[in-house]
């Protein structure tokens, strides 16, 4: 969730690729959607002197006109910006992203390990009070399925959705594969095929006794973040977990940085959310967060919570 320019002149160390369970695709960009690396510009590793001279030089741009010029094109608002996004270049590129082919470079496989833990650690918040078998979750904003695929083969009766239909048809492609293999692999536990929806955020609706959004809220500004944060929480009974870009002075610099950068790649605005912001929009309907944690690689961050009815 934290991509902030096209190329950097340090290496990456990387860990091992994450078990194949953990990395079936989940198609959510990073704080910019410019993550080719294929961009000739590049920019140095940031110290101390260089972020006070870049800020200086951010006064002097306006990245946010560019945003607006990408909305008229397409007609609408962040949401139809989105949309069209994700079910035009945006799927191609991450679903490769997120899948398991070697063609990405170095920042889009550590995009790909990065979201891979934020998917491990919400899988063992899940199971820590017990098994998910016959617990009903609602994936809001599943991407392509890489944590939906999981619970299912976990016992979950996962309802999923994502306002992207490419990424739907993906993930439910995934899905049968995924868990017609699993029935088969001698488990006690058979899964259930999760149902998938093409819709947004606004529209969910039901009772689940967990709702997790994972890496979503960047697509929404903090006024209308809020809102669907009280949305989601009315859906859930028991549980709501939430991951979403940190918003601190460092990381909205580098954020703005990136954002000089447009490339072709780049279509969709990504805002940062404080944690204290978040937590205040699930006090005012009645809950509490009770766990938490960030989950970063060198182009990825993500704060994580878990909260309850308070």
């Amino acid at each position: 969730m934290a991509l902030f320019t096209t190329a950097f002149s340090s290496l990456i160390h990387f860990s091992p690729r994450p078990s194949k369970t953990l990395i079936v695709p989940k198609a959510i960009p990073p704080l910019s959607s410019t993550i080719d690396g294929s961009d000739p510009t590049a920019l140095a590793v940031l110290g101390g002197g260089s972020v006070a001279a870049l800020a200086a030089v951010l006064s002097l741009t306006d990245p946010e006109r560019r945003r607006k010029l990408q909305a008229q094109e397409v007609g609408g608002g962040d949401k139809e910006v989105v949309r069209e996004y994700f079910n035009n270049s945006g799927f191609q590129r991450w679903k490769k992203i997120y899948g398991e082919t070697d063609d990405v470079n170095r920042v889009q496989l550590d995009i790909r390990i990065g979201h891979a833990k934020t998917v491990d650690n919400v899988i063992k918040m899940l199971i820590e009070e017990g098994s998910l078998e016959g617990v009903t979750v609602c994936d809001a904003g599943c991407g392509t399925g890489s944590l939906s695929i999981p619970l299912a083969k976990s016992g979950a009766v996962v309802t999923a959705s994502d306002i992207s239909s490419a990424m739907v048809a993906e993930a439910e492609r995934q899905a049968k594969e995924e868990l017609q293999k699993g029935s088969t692999d001698g488990g006690s536990i058979v899964p259930v095929m999760p149902k998938f929806e093409v819709k947004d955020l606004e529209s969910l609706n039901g009772k689940y006794h967990t709702v997790v959004c994972l890496d979503v809220l960047i697509h929404y500004p903090q006024n209308k973040a809020d809102g669907m944060i009280a949305h989601l929480a009315s859906l859930a009974e028991k549980r709501l977990i939430l991951s979403f870009a940190p918003k601190t002075l460092y990381y909205d610099l580098l954020k703005r940085v990136g954002e000089l950068f447009p490339g072709p790649s780049k279509a969709t605005r990504a805002y940062l959310h404080s944690e204290a912001d978040v937590e205040k929009a699930l006090q005012k309907v009645g809950w509490r967060i009770g766990k938490r944690g960030l989950i970063t690689t060198q182009f990825y961050f993500a704060k994580l919570v878990e909260a309850v009815p308070a």
